[in-house]
């Protein structure tokens, strides 16, 4: 069982962590957010225990993410609210951290998207990334 459980700890993070690995190289444009990669916090994924998530993003100016969307091997979707509060600098990059709901044993394709708002001189625009 102990085998078992690390296996899963060890797809779910592989995933997660390499679940954005086809970013362009091009400049990212105004009133655009670019999701980089999802990267589990902490020991890792127990099975059916919530755990929390960096997303780091980039972004031309300072988007305010409303929310956070997840896919589970197709199930889905799971959405968050992001607050001010969940934002973080790690070095260069900029992240925000919300918490997944437990994942059940097996293996997981974990997709996410996000929700934002970006201020421009002339209007709001809510615009969805995926």
């Amino acid at each position: 069982m102990k085998f078992l459980i690390g296996a899963l700890r060890g797809v779910v993070i592989l995933l997660l962590i390499f679940s954005c690995v086809t970013v362009p190289d091009q400049p990212v444009a105004l009133g655009e957010v670019r999701l980089l990669s999802i990267d589990a916090l902490g020991a890792g994924v127990e099975p059916n225990a919530s755990f929390a998530v960096n997303i780091f993003f980039e972004a031309a100016g300072n988007p305010e993410i409303k929310r956070a969307c997840f896919y589970d091997s197709g199930k889905g979707p799971h959405c968050f609210d992001v607050s001010d509060e969940s934002y973080v600098t790690l070095g260069t990059k900029r992240a925000f951290q919300v918490y997944l709901p437990g994942l059940s044993v097996g293996s997981h394709r974990v997709e996410c998207y996000a929700e934002y708002i970006v201020s421009l001189d002339w209007c709001d625009i809510l615009i969805r990334d995926i």
